[in-house]
């Protein structure tokens, strides 16, 4: 089953990943096997109107599209969907480089909003690149543009990478 995240961008379909497969596969195995359509994408993907379109080992891109379903009171994007695709690229770049038997999760974020996000915009991207692997902290980078490569925000993330079986109770 298909599912159009937003006109011409489809999945193969949402829901959670299998952990077995994550145990088995790691990171970049599994994030290539949800861009292939093998994988569901995230529920909040189709809520939120964005998915991955690239990867490879220490770097993502999503794109998404901003709409009027996502303003703030005052008529712009929340910062909360610019905060949702930003932490999406920052923790996929990790989960990129997370071996077999491996999973990771936020620690924190930070982000920097520079210009406002606005429903008519088009399509904005959002490109996430590791900065640091070590054995139980990583650190990425991330930055969104517009269709045309203006900067609208950038930020870094720490996640914690564990056995994934602490995720396997």
């Amino acid at each position: 089953m298909t599912v159009e995240i937003y006109p011409g961008l489809t999945v193969a379909g949402v829901g959670t990943l299998p952990l077995d497969v994550v145990r088995r596969d790691g990171g970049l195995k599994v994030l290539q096997a949800m861009l292939a359509g093998d994988l569901p994408a995230p529920p909040m993907a189709k809520t939120l109107a964005f998915s991955l379109t690239e990867v490879e080992d220490g770097r993502v891109v999503f794109a998404g599209l901003p709409s009027a379903d996502h303003l703030n009171p005052l008529g712009t994007v929340h910062g909360g969907w610019t905060a949702t695709v930003m932490d999406s690229a920052l923790g996929c770049a990790v989960f990129s480089v997370v071996r077999p038997g491996e999973a990771y999760t936020t620690i924190e974020f930070k982000l920097n909003l520079v210009r406002p996000v606005l429903p008519g915009m088009g399509e904005v991207f959002c490109e996430g690149r590791i900065v640091h692997r070590g054995r139980t902290i990583a650190t990425s980078e991330a930055w969104l543009r517009d269709g045309s490569g203006k900067l609208l925000a950038h930020g870094t993330e720490t996640c914690a990478i564990f056995p994934i079986e602490n995720l396997m109770r």
